[in-house]
Parts: C-alpha cells; sequence; structure tokens
C-alpha cells in the first residue's frame, strides 16, 4: 500500500462530499469526524488516518478518526446513521460492515442501501494467512497443505484469530475449513490489530491478517503461508494464492470504502467531476463492487450447510422486499 496512493484516494473521496445545506465554498467549516468500526493499528484504522492527516491539510479543518469497535463494525455504522446527516460524520468501512453483516444479523439497526450514500473506494486488498512460526503448535507447517494436514489430526484444536464474528477474517478461515474438510477453531478479537497481538503472543495458531501484518511477515515475526484473493499480492511476490495451492475459487479481497449517512447531497467539486470525466473513479467503483459481491458469493458457498441456507434465505428475504419497495413506488420490478 502506497501512501502516496492513499491519500490522493482519500483527498478525492471525501472533496466529493458536498452537503445539502452547504456550498462547495463553505464546507467544512468545522472539524470532520472520521467514524471507524475497528481498533487503532487495524488497515481501516490506518487508512482513515491518512486520508485524515491529508485532508486537514488541504482543507483547513481537522478530520479527526473517532474508532468506536465491536460488533464487525456494526456500532460505527448505527452512530454514522443516528448522526446528523450533514456531512461531518462520514463512515470509513470495510466490505465486512457493510456487505455481510446483513447476510448474518438480523438486527443491525441500519440498512446499507437506504440508510448510506457511498462515496469511493479507496483501496481493494488481500488478506494474508499467517501463522508465528515460533508457535510450538504449529512449529512444522511450512504452507497451506501442511496446516491443514495438522489440523485434520487434531480436530477442533488448531485455532485461528479474526477481527470479529462475521468479519471476512472469520470467514476466510470458515471457508478454507469447510472447502478442506477440516474442523478448526475460530476466535474473535475485537479488531485485526487485537488478533495480530494474539498471533504474536501465540493465543491463536493462525489467521487471515490484513496488510498491516505485512512488516512483521519481512522482519521475519509471522510467515505468510497465502494471500486469499486469486492472484498473488506484489508486495509479497514469493507467497501463492490460497486458490493455487490447491484450492481454486477462493477468492476473498477486502477493502475500505467511504460511506455518509443518507441526506447528504454526493457530488463532485472540480476535481471530483475531472476525475469522473476521466472515467477512473467510475471504473474503480465498478471493480470495487463487482470484487465485493464476488467476496459475499465465494464465502457463502464456502459456509456449512447450515449457515448458507440461513444466509441465502436472508438474502432472498432482503430482494422480496426490495421487490415489495419498488411495486410500492409503482416501478417496474425489474427497474432499480
Amino acid at each position: 500500500m502506497q501512501a502516496s496512493k492513499l491519500l490522493a484516494a482519500g483527498a478525492f473521496a471525501l472533496s466529493a462530499i458536498v452537503p445539502l445545506a452547504a456550498s462547495a465554498a463553505d464546507y467544512p467549516n468545522a472539524p470532520v469526524k472520521l467514524v471507524v468500526g475497528f481498533s487503532p493499528g487495524s488497515t481501516i484504522d490506518t487508512v482513515a488516518r491518512i486520508m485524515g492527516d491529508a485532508l486537514s491539510g488541504r482543507m483547513g479543518q481537522p478530520f479527526v478518526v473517532e474508532n468506536k469497535t465491536g460488533a464487525n463494525g456494526m456500532i460505527a455504522a448505527r452512530a454514522v446513521v443516528q448522526a446528523k446527516p450533514d456531512g461531518y460524520t462520514i463512515l470509513i468501512s470495510n466490505s465486512s460492515s457493510i456487505t455481510v453483516n446483513p447476510l448474518l444479523y438480523k438486527d443491525l439497526q441500519y440498512d446499507p442501501l437506504k440508510d448510506f450514500a457511498p462515496v469511493t473506494t479507496v483501496v481493494s486488498v488481500p488478506f494474508i494467512l499467517t501463522i508465528n512460526a515460533e508457535n510450538p503448535r504449529v512449529s512444522g507447517v511450512n504452507d497451506v497443505k501442511s496446516l491443514v494436514d495438522l489440523a485434520r489430526r487434531n480436530p477442533n484444536t488448531i485455532s485461528y484469530g479474526s477481527a470479529g464474528n462475521g468479519n471476512l477474517m472469520h470467514l476466510a478461515g470458515a471457508q478454507l475449513a469447510t472447502m478442506s474438510g477440516v474442523q478448526m477453531l475460530h476466535v474473535p478479537y475485537r479488531g485485526a490489530a487485537p488478533m495480530e497481538a494474539g498471533l504474536m503472543s501465540k493465543e491463536v495458531d493462525f489467521g487471515f491478517d490484513t496488510l498491516s501484518g505485512v512488516p512483521l511477515v519481512k522482519a521475519g515475526k509471522l510467515k505468510a503461508l497465502a494471500v486469499s484473493t486469486a492472484e498473488r499480492w506484489h508486495d509479497l511476490p514469493d507467497v501463492p494464492s490460497v486458490a493455487e495451492v490447491g484450492y481454486p475459487g477462493f477468492d476473498i479481497s477486502f477493502w475500505v470504502g467511504v460511506f455518509c449517512a443518507r441526506g447528504n447531497a454526493v457530488r463532485g467539486g472540480g476535481e471530483a467531476e475531472q476525475g469522473n470525466r476521466r472515467g477512473g473513479s467510475r471504473s474503480r467503483r465498478a471493480r470495487a463492487a463487482g470484487a465485493a459481491r464476488q467476496s459475499v458469493h465465494a464465502i457463502s458457498a464456502g459456509l456449512p450447510a447450515e449457515d448458507r441456507r440461513r444466509t441465502q434465505a436472508k438474502r432472498g428475504a432482503h430482494q422480496a422486499r426490495q421487490h415489495q419497495d419498488r411495486l410500492s413506488r409503482g416501478r417496474s420490478p425489474d427497474r432499480p
């Protein structure tokens, strides 16, 4: 992840937010909160802080990161939905909170489609399947095959950490277990940074870590076995993908996006309009949306049968509600 690219992406993203109550000339005229649902030190927190620092200097007001951790990002999302929709409370979210939570939880207290206006995708990256080589429980593990073989010999003993129940890190581990036909023990933490600390302290045996773990891999403190996307990651060119080592179809990506509550007018200022004319922002959003859909479908396919039926039932109920809403507004059911 190059800092310069994140700075440019973040500045582009939030300069496109122009609230209904304000003009482009006077926004922002007060501090802006960037609400993050995960712990300090996580990838999403790092992205938000890089954006906040850049925008504070660029736009003349503080852009302050506020961490509201817990419930796989739901607490942060609810806080933004409940805030005044004036453009001064912005959600910096990962894919789990927006695309996965609605499929797994009944009482979100927010609807990603109705309550949020998406602004842009900032970055889309893989997870890194990592172990602590100094952990005696995985001392003989050198690749995905040996990890799976170890779990097969010790069912419900080999543990993997995640950033919380229902988080993509959790579901990536569940998909690996399902595709390999082994039983593994899930250990949820309150964010990626605590999970990483759990790996370092040998509390858990492996995890699908975010890119914040790459420096630890390069320093030799963690060992990378694979990346979660179908292709290798350019920053770890010698690390294979899970798909290429025997699990075709395993393809899970992690994206960070910018959202504001409905009621804000999200349109481009001068720089944003130039980007739209070049087609860059549209193509990035389209690619990110496609990756998110593929991740959800891949995760759903990899879940145990009972969870998969529950997920499909929830998706069907959501589509039925959308169908009924369109009918009640006098629209064709096939029109968005």
